[in-house]
């Protein structure tokens, strides 16, 4: 799931009111989509919308997130050497002070590490999953979840009469990967990766970004699921291409929220 014009982008780094105004026109757009359809009243009981809206993030909450997601979809390893400042500040959009600051208080929290010498530079901590668990926020991560649940009920609401060839050749090829994985690291990955992908699938290239915030901020946030629990709501992915395929809007977004139901049972401590 790497991007191919680097590890962290291209994307855009829109002013914060800009930003703001995106996410509120996102879940009026969701709302509208699901209430033609025969599943919101299911939806809305099954998220807890009181929790929303989810704050915008800064210029350097972006960064933190977006190294997250990178390293939670092994693009970045623990111990790798992060590309120059200058190259993270083109591809995000940001500015190579925002940068600076940004790997600055990384450091300071022990997930990047800052070396000198001639092979010096930022490095992604060792240890990063140990450091990240102390990041994890119950709270937080629950409105990130209600809020990308509404996002992806949503679109496969908008998307359910209009789906391309083929749209759904790689995220089948993601559920035959994950049937087959035991590796609790390559899970992750892959589970990342079903979501990503299905945003592209179903959004036409509007809500790629908006689920990479969300699933960057998840990262830190959210306590990890147990490889067990990720087999297990692997039958969900097949579950919710299978009713899409088929034009069945009820199912689909049944397995949507199936997926999300006990997520935080089983976690790896």
């Amino acid at each position: 799931m790497a991007n191919p014009a680097g590890k962290f982008g291209p994307y855009p780094a829109p002013a914060s009111a800009a930003l703001a105004a995106r996410s509120a026109s996102a879940v009026s757009a969701v709302s509208a989509a699901l209430s033609g359809a025969s599943a919101s009243s299911a939806l809305a009981r099954g998220a807890n919308t009181a929790r929303l809206p989810v704050r915008q993030q800064t210029g350097a909450e972006l960064i933190r997130s977006r190294i997250a997601l990178r390293v939670r979809l092994g693009v970045l390893a623990a111990g790798e050497r992060l590309p120059d400042t200058g190259v993270i500040a083109d591809e995000l959009g940001m500015s190579e002070m925002t940068v600076r600051r940004a790997l600055e208080t990384m450091c300071q929290d022990g997930l990047l590490d800052r070396r000198r010498g001639r092979v010096g530079g930022t490095f992604v901590a060792s240890n990063w999953d140990e450091i990240a668990a102390a990041f994890r926020d119950e709270e937080q991560a629950a409105s990130l979840e209600d809020f990308h649940l509404l996002l992806e009920c949503g679109l496969v609401a908008r998307s359910a009469d209009e789906l391309p060839p083929d749209w759904d050749s790689g995220l089948l090829a993601v559920v035959d990967e994950m049937n087959a994985a035991d590796d609790h690291a390559e899970l992750l990955r892959l589970e990342t990766c079903f979501h990503l992908g299905l945003a592209e699938a179903l959004g036409n290239g509007m809500a790629g970004e908006e689920v990479a915030d969300l699933l960057g901020r998840l990262c830190l946030l959210a306590a990890v699921p147990a490889a067990g629990l990720l087999q297990e709501r692997n039958k969900h992915h097949a579950d919710l291409l299978a009713a899409l395929e088929l034009g069945r809007l009820d199912a689909a977004v049944g397995a949507v929220k199936a997926h999300q139901v006990g997520w935080g049972v089983g976690v790896r401590a």
